[in-house]
């Protein structure tokens, strides 16, 4: 074989296994993330026993520290219309965790309650931008 039809078919082969090694991490990233659901989603479809990243606000006078680090709390969905889950947490609770406080845990629905993995908290950052008063 020549040296210039050696490097041709060297570069088919990279460029072959490389698509490969594309393709094979793309199809690992999307088939291993859990789905996003809300509250009222969640309840609707009851997908007991599979993992779950829900999504809401944290509900008003509904957070309860237990002894031993872990939180019990209702999660709404962000309208704030439907119906609440209640949530069992333990783990690392962020500082910025409070009633009111949109986030995303990761669990599953046992019942009607989701128990969240420990450590599976992430809060949203308030916006910090508002709406500009009206002037009328």
């Amino acid at each position: 074989m020549t040296p210039p039809r050696k490097r041709q078919v060297r570069l088919i082969v990279s460029l072959t296994l490389a698509v490969l090694l594309a393709s094979g991490l793309i199809y690992t990233s999307f088939s291993a993330a859990s789905p996003a659901l809300t509250p009222s989603q969640l309840l609707r479809q009851g997908r007991a026993g599979t993992d779950i990243q829900l999504t809401g606000t944290v509900v008003n006078h509904s957070v309860v520290d237990r002894a031993n680090g872990a939180v019990d709390f209702e999660l709404a969905d962000r309208t704030g219309g439907g119906p609440a889950v209640e949530v069992d947490y333990s783990g690392s609770v962020p500082p910025t965790f409070e009633a009111g406080r949109e986030l995303i845990v990761t669990g599953e629905l046992k019942g009607r309650t989701f128990v969240a993995q420990p450590s599976s908290m992430v809060t949203k950052c308030p916006s910090k931008y508002s709406a500009a008063p009206s002037t009328t």
